[in-house]
């Protein structure tokens, strides 16, 4: 544990130099934090596990530093269509799985789809950055407790 929080400050020191942001302990320990989660969590999940290491950090705090990360490419956000905000820390191309019971998100590799391409073209002055998959159905958890 204590090597990947390591690996973490260091990434986040090199990112933030990079990115022209302070390195801040605040925005650290949320670094951290997100990266071990591993999952697709909300701001109010990591904001619960950062409070523990820091009870005086606001709410606030973390949106304003997950905005930050987002905008500088730290993270990503998953599709605000599941009724809060989501993030991510995998930038590496790839979909999801989307339980609609749950709303649990699953990362789904880009090697199990076959190229995406449009059959028309967009709008004039449209600019695709990144095309992205959901695939909408029920988890396992959800679907064994729907068959009882």
């Amino acid at each position: 544990m204590k090597e990947k929080a390591a690996v973490a400050t260091t990434e986040l020191r090199e990112r933030c130099r990079a990115a022209g942001l302070s390195f801040t302990h605040q925005r650290l320990v949320i670094y951290q934090e997100l990266m071990a989660m591993g999952d697709h969590p909300a701001p109010e999940d990591v904001y619960e596990r950062v409070r523990r290491q820091i009870p005086s950090l606001s709410l606030a705090t973390v949106y304003n530093n997950i905005k930050i990360f987002v905008e500088h490419g730290l993270l990503r956000e998953v599709s605000v269509h599941h009724g809060s905000l989501r993030l991510e820390n995998n930038l590496e191309p790839h979909h999801h799985l989307v339980c609609t019971q749950c709303k649990a998100i699953e990362d789904l590799s880009e090697d199990d789809f076959e190229p995406i391409r449009l059959k028309k073209s967009l709008p004039k002055g449209f600019s695709v950055h990144r095309f992205t998959v959901e695939v909408l159905g029920l988890c396992r958890k959800c679907a064994a407790a729907n068959r009882h």
